[in-house]
Protein backbone atom coordinates (compact mmCIF):
# COMPACT_ATOMS: atom_id res chain seq x y z
CA UNK A 1 0.00 0.00 0.00
CA UNK A 2 1.18 3.54 -1.19
CA UNK A 3 2.47 6.32 2.17
CA UNK A 4 -0.57 8.33 0.47
CA UNK A 5 -2.90 5.73 1.17
CA UNK A 6 -1.92 4.45 4.58
CA UNK A 7 -2.43 8.39 5.49
CA UNK A 8 -5.53 8.63 4.70
CA UNK A 9 -6.37 5.47 6.42
CA UNK A 10 -4.94 7.07 9.02
CA UNK A 11 -6.64 10.31 8.60
CA UNK A 12 -10.07 8.34 8.19
CA UNK A 13 -9.48 7.09 11.63
CA UNK A 14 -8.99 10.27 13.08
CA UNK A 15 -12.41 11.23 11.76
CA UNK A 16 -13.51 8.49 14.13
CA UNK A 17 -11.49 9.45 17.04
CA UNK A 18 -12.81 13.24 16.98
CA UNK A 19 -16.19 11.43 16.81
CA UNK A 20 -15.85 9.86 19.90
CA UNK A 21 -13.98 13.03 21.23
CA UNK A 22 -17.15 15.26 20.49
CA UNK A 23 -20.20 12.62 21.10
CA UNK A 24 -18.78 11.20 24.09
CA UNK A 25 -18.93 14.57 26.29
CA UNK A 26 -21.73 15.49 23.87
CA UNK A 27 -24.24 12.90 25.23
CA UNK A 28 -23.11 13.27 28.86
CA UNK A 29 -23.67 17.21 28.87
CA UNK A 30 -26.95 17.31 27.15
CA UNK A 31 -28.45 13.58 28.43
CA UNK A 32 -28.53 10.72 25.73
CA UNK A 33 -32.62 11.40 25.41
CA UNK A 34 -31.60 14.68 23.35
CA UNK A 35 -29.02 12.98 21.29
CA UNK A 36 -31.15 10.22 20.37
CA UNK A 37 -34.17 12.78 19.19
CA UNK A 38 -34.71 13.60 16.24
CA UNK A 39 -33.58 17.19 16.91
CA UNK A 40 -37.00 18.71 15.41
CA UNK A 41 -36.61 21.86 17.11
CA UNK A 42 -34.56 24.71 15.17
CA UNK A 43 -31.75 25.14 17.92
CA UNK A 44 -28.62 23.26 17.12
CA UNK A 45 -27.78 20.89 19.55
CA UNK A 46 -23.95 21.89 19.78
CA UNK A 47 -25.44 25.60 20.84
CA UNK A 48 -26.28 23.95 24.36
CA UNK A 49 -23.03 22.05 25.23
CA UNK A 50 -20.06 23.65 26.77
CA UNK A 51 -17.73 26.03 24.54
CA UNK A 52 -15.10 22.79 24.42
CA UNK A 53 -17.12 20.42 23.14
CA UNK A 54 -19.12 22.66 21.11
CA UNK A 55 -15.26 23.37 19.48
CA UNK A 56 -14.41 19.20 19.12
CA UNK A 57 -17.87 19.44 17.22
CA UNK A 58 -16.76 22.06 14.48
CA UNK A 59 -13.79 20.72 14.39
CA UNK A 60 -15.38 17.50 13.39
CA UNK A 61 -17.20 18.71 10.88
CA UNK A 62 -14.37 21.13 9.67
CA UNK A 63 -12.38 17.66 9.43
CA UNK A 64 -15.13 15.93 7.50
CA UNK A 65 -14.97 18.77 5.13
CA UNK A 66 -10.77 18.67 4.49
CA UNK A 67 -10.67 14.86 4.31
CA UNK A 68 -13.29 15.41 1.05
CA UNK A 69 -10.51 17.22 -0.30
CA UNK A 70 -7.37 15.59 1.06
CA UNK A 71 -9.41 11.86 -0.27
CA UNK A 72 -9.37 13.62 -3.87
CA UNK A 73 -5.78 14.22 -3.68
CA UNK A 74 -4.63 11.07 -2.67
CA UNK A 75 -6.87 9.25 -5.71
CA UNK A 76 -5.60 12.02 -8.40
CA UNK A 77 -2.01 10.62 -6.64
CA UNK A 78 -2.58 7.31 -6.66
CA UNK A 79 -4.81 7.25 -10.77
CA UNK A 80 -2.21 9.20 -12.05
CA UNK A 81 1.24 7.00 -11.05
CA UNK A 82 2.97 10.69 -9.35
CA UNK A 83 3.35 9.28 -5.93
CA UNK A 84 6.82 11.04 -4.89
CA UNK A 85 8.35 12.29 -2.09
CA UNK A 86 6.76 15.49 -2.09
CA UNK A 87 3.38 13.68 -2.20
CA UNK A 88 4.10 11.66 0.84
CA UNK A 89 5.57 14.76 3.03
CA UNK A 90 2.69 16.22 1.98
CA UNK A 91 0.43 13.43 3.29
CA UNK A 92 2.15 13.36 6.76
CA UNK A 93 2.01 17.21 6.50
CA UNK A 94 -1.89 17.16 6.09
CA UNK A 95 -1.89 14.41 8.95
CA UNK A 96 0.12 15.89 11.32
CA UNK A 97 -1.59 19.62 11.13
CA UNK A 98 -4.84 17.64 11.48
CA UNK A 99 -4.14 15.88 14.73
CA UNK A 100 -2.45 19.22 16.29
CA UNK A 101 -5.35 21.00 14.87
CA UNK A 102 -8.09 19.07 17.46
CA UNK A 103 -6.22 20.66 20.87
CA UNK A 104 -5.62 23.96 18.82
CA UNK A 105 -9.67 23.76 18.18
CA UNK A 106 -10.65 22.91 21.41
CA UNK A 107 -8.86 24.98 23.07
CA UNK A 108 -9.39 28.01 21.23
CA UNK A 109 -5.81 28.59 20.31
CA UNK A 110 -5.53 31.73 18.16
CA UNK A 111 -4.31 31.80 15.99
CA UNK A 112 -2.59 28.62 15.98
CA UNK A 113 -6.30 26.65 14.64
CA UNK A 114 -6.08 28.55 11.37
CA UNK A 115 -2.38 27.99 10.89
CA UNK A 116 -2.61 24.24 11.25
CA UNK A 117 -5.70 24.35 8.93
CA UNK A 118 -3.46 26.19 6.20
CA UNK A 119 -1.12 23.75 6.54
CA UNK A 120 -3.26 20.65 5.67
CA UNK A 121 -4.73 22.99 3.30
CA UNK A 122 -1.69 23.33 1.89
CA UNK A 123 -0.17 20.23 1.75
CA UNK A 124 -3.42 18.81 -0.01
CA UNK A 125 -3.19 20.87 -3.05
CA UNK A 126 0.76 20.51 -3.84
CA UNK A 127 -0.62 16.97 -3.51
CA UNK A 128 -3.27 17.97 -6.56
CA UNK A 129 -1.25 19.88 -8.06
CA UNK A 130 1.78 17.11 -7.75
CA UNK A 131 -0.78 14.81 -9.77
CA UNK A 132 -1.68 17.19 -12.17
CA UNK A 133 1.37 17.97 -13.66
Amino acid sequence: MSTELTVLILAALLQVVQYALFAIPANIELGVERTLSPRDDPIDPSEECSPTTARLGRALNNHFEALILFTVAVVAVELSGKSSLVTQLSAHAYLIARILYVPAYASGAVPWRSVLFGVGFLATLVMLLAALF
